[in-house]
């Protein structure tokens, strides 16, 4: 049994291999001629730019190696079927169950791989991409300036709008510029025409427009407006630079954490979700306890934070925790039996335990939450109008955390989704392969785009519908895989049943017996017999 296993899995390895590559490197011609343009013109060393397409490796391994699963299993079981070697192994006694286990167990380990893979790998390479595309944005900005698109010149400080570019005059049209980089006033400037330059050391911009004006206004000074015209305005932007500095942002989207990042962000906006539906409800009451007497209820005291709802991250990052923890040194035991801990002296406090809180006089320890009535200090327009306003803000609030939450928990379903998709495609593509053994390179190329478009289709209306709150995350990213499974389980279950005849598949049986049956219950006669009157 050992040498049939490791004969299937070297069947699927060359396959795997080579779909992997060649899939990977389609996508990965698309992404470089969709950010090529980017790239070219700004003097960037080739080692800058190799590691620009190297981090966007990563993510599309992430989305080719479930591809690459389904074809080397369509064409391994296909080569099987149509050479008869699988009729040959079932003569022998081996079932296609058996045949599949091998299969199965590498799909499992390509899944804990991939999701090793996605939950460590992948967050980086995404997060050192970003923070690159933003270091060479800031090189020789005005390479890729655009019209009809407001271009950052110097992020956060100055943009440029031009109506059109010429870009073999470098000649701006329909200029405006915005100025924020003073945050007590804001200036914009606006010119007819422009001359676009680039200082002999390339690192200062020089802007000559024509014929506009400059209008400025201040925060201190909201009703005032100041305008200038002018001529000929020569402006000077310091500090652009020509050099590529290599900067570093701690900041990390959706897609540049790991799993326990993300889940430790869901815990937090699950407590700013109760947080804020209970001072909605509370901002409620108290306006509608001013319509019937004019009074405000108020809390004294806050009660205690729900602990956050059981996750898949959550169960996922204690798993990583437990086996962090066995694979972690021990600490040396402390005097006395092995293990024991050192009895604590008097006057002295035990770091190991958390400081004990005397309880408030006022408020004992697990008291229920209470109310107090109060007369409004304010008078009551104000005061409604101020309830009214923390009600609108608790509302925000309330929605911003549940569309965070839903967006996050559809990276975190993502992540395992398409790791267990491995799995799912070979449960999915074995017996399709079986079932129509002279399908050949045809049948797999065909059968593998017709799943990858339906498959990718189905994961973007899914997490389009997360988002929108019309679906729970976890059946958005798992639907598809629930679908698929269910299809490859049925087929499994009908893998035995070959047909008659090898020379053009049972394809052409099955749509004879379809017709058949048709016809007999157009004519009322038994389609059985019929059928097997022909074979």
């Amino acid at each position: 049994m050992r040498l049939l296993n490791r004969y299937v899995l070297r069947e699927h390895a060359g396959p795997l291999v080579f779909s992997l590559a060649a899939l990977t490197s389609l996508m990965l011609l698309n992404y470089v001629a969709k950010e090529f343009g980017k790239l070219a013109g700004k003097g960037l060393p080739w080692r800058v730019i190799g590691e620009f397409f190297a981090l966007a490796v990563p993510f599309t391994v992430a989305m080719t190696l479930p591809m690459a699963v389904l074809v080397a299993t369509l064409h391994a079981f296909g080569r099987l079927a149509a050479e008869n070697e699988i009729t040959a192994l079932k003569a022998s006694g081996i079932s296609i169950n058996r045949l599949l286990l091998p299969v199965l167990a590498g799909g499992m380990a390509l899944s804990l791989v991939m999701v090793f893979f996605n939950d460590q790998v992948l967050p980086r390479a995404n997060h050192r991409l970003r923070n690159l595309q933003e270091d060479i944005a800031q090189k020789k900005p005005t390479f890729a300036l655009r019209p009809q698109v407001i271009n950052a010149i110097q992020e956060g400080k100055l943009y440029l709008r031009a109506g059109r570019v010429e870009a073999s005059t470098n000649r701006l049209r329909e200029v405006a510029i915005f100025d924020l980089g003073d945050p007590a006033k804001r200036r914009t400037i606006y010119a007819d025409s422009g001359d676009l330059a680039l200082a002999g050391d390339g690192s200062d911009l020089k802007l000559t427009l024509y014929h506009g004006y400059m209008q400025e206004a201040s925060r201190q000074s909201p009703g005032e407006l100041q305008r200038l015209f002018y001529h000929v305005n020569n402006i000077r932007v310091r500090g652009v630079g020509n050099q590529l500095k290599h900067t570093e942002n701690d900041f990390k989207g959706d897609r540049e954490m790991s799993i326990c990042e993300m889940g430790s962000q869901v815990d937090q906006l699950h407590g700013e979700l109760a947080m804020s539906a209970r001072d909605l409800s509370r901002h409620l009451e108290n306006q509608a306890l001013m319509l019937a007497t004019g009074q405000v209820l108020q809390a004294e005291r806050q009660p205690p934070a729900a602990a956050p709802p059981a996750s898949l991250a959550g169960y996922y990052c204690g798993a990583v925790a437990w086996v962090a923890s066995l694979a972690a040194p021990r600490p040396p035991p402390g005097p006395g039996l092995p293990g024991a801990r050192a009895p604590a002296q008097p006057g002295l406090v035990d770091p190991s335990r958390p400081p004990a809180e005397p309880p408030s006089a006022a408020q004992p320890r697990g008291a229920p939450r209470t109310f107090r009535l109060e007369t409004p200090v304010f008078d009551a327009g104000a005061t409604w109008a101020q309830e009214n306003n923390a009600a609108d803000v608790a509302r925000i609030r309330l929605l911003t955390a549940e569309q965070g939450i839903d967006a996050l928990g559809v990276e975190i379903h993502k992540k395992f989704a398409l790791s267990l998709a491995c799995l799912v495609f070979v449960l999915f593509g074995a017996p399709i392969a079986l079932r129509f053994p002279r399908g050949g390179v045809g049948l797999t190329i065909g059968v593998s785009l017709f799943v990858f478009a339906l498959y990718y289709v189905g994961l973007i209306a899914g997490e389009a519908f997360a988002d929108r709150d019309l679906l729970p995350p976890w059946l958005a990213m798992w639907g598809t895989n629930l679908v698929f499974m269910a299809v490859g389980l049925l087929l499994l279950r009908t893998v035995g049943s070959e047909g008659v005849s090898a020379r053009g598949g049972e394809m052409t049986e099955r749509l004879e017996a379809i017709r058949d049956r048709l016809r007999a219950r157009w004519r009322g006669a038994p389609a059985v017999a019929a059928h097997e009157g022909r074979a």
